[in-house]
């Protein structure tokens, strides 16, 4: 558990710890949130920038029309295969 002393301002310091598991940099935001119990939840914010090839796919461009058509109709022949046990 860690405290923190409120200054006469309402300003509050993050104890080292927590700045270091949460990856609090100086200069960052952080969100809080107070749920209805009254219990307080700080997180960073993360820039969008920093999500960027999270996901990335190993296709370089996306499936054209007519490849979405034709997986589908793969797909279907094949659930219809496997229903019928052609």
């Amino acid at each position: 558990m860690m405290e923190s002393k409120v200054t006469s301002k309402g300003q509050i310091t993050l104890p080292k710890e927590a700045r270091d598991q949460l990856n609090i940099k100086p200069g960052d935001k952080v969100r809080i949130f107070i749920d209805p119990y009254g219990q307080l939840a700080v997180l960073p914010v993360v820039p969008v920038t920093a999500l960027r090839g999270i996901a990335k796919s190993k296709r370089r461009r996306p499936p054209t029309i007519e490849e979405m058509d034709e997986a589908i109709g793969d797909a279907i022949v094949e659930r219809y295969r496997r229903a019928t046990g052609k």
